[in-house]
Formats: C-alpha cells, sequence, structure tokens
C-alpha cells in the first residue's frame, strides 16, 4: 500500500512542476489562472494522498477549505480581467 502511496506522491510533484512551469510560462493570463487553480487542486491532492498515509482522517477538511479560496480567487482574478478589458 504504501507504495502506491509514494507514486502518487511523484505523479503529484511531476503534475505540479509541468502546472508551475505553464503558470510561469503561460502565454495568456486565461491560462494563468488554470494553472493558479490547478495548483489548488493538486495541493488538495497532496494532503488527501498524506493523510491516507498517515491514516488521519482530520485531514479532510483542509481540501475543503483549500477549494473555497481558490475559487474565490479565480472569481476575483477573472472579474478583475473582465473590468480591466
Amino acid at each position: 500500500m504504501n507504495i502506491v502511496i509514494y507514486i502518487a506522491f511523484g505523479f503529484l510533484l511531476v503534475a505540479l512542476a509541468v502546472t508551475l512551469f505553464r503558470l510561469i510560462k503561460g502565454p495568456t493570463s486565461g491560462d494563468r489562472i488554470i494553472a493558479l487553480d490547478l495548483v489548488g487542486f493538486i495541493t488538495m491532492g497532496f494532503v488527501l494522498v498524506y493523510s491516507v498515509l498517515i491514516n488521519k482522517a482530520i485531514y479532510f477538511d483542509i481540501p475543503v477549505i483549500i477549494s473555497m479560496v481558490s475559487f474565490i480567487g479565480t472569481i476575483a482574478v477573472s472579474t478583475y480581467l473582465k473590468e480591466k478589458t
């Protein structure tokens, strides 16, 4: 079971690296907004896999908070860019 969890951590790390590259290099603002939202999702994945690794269900609440903050941030940035143009 631990091997599967470590493989999941590896895949999440690769996904985070690719997403950070797109966040920095993104040609448009839309690409950067989506990449920033994806960083939040990957962070939620890290927290969930870690909570399975240490066998503690108390950490399952953290991704809910991350998703709410990520959603509000995405809406705020999108509204700002909409008003800017």
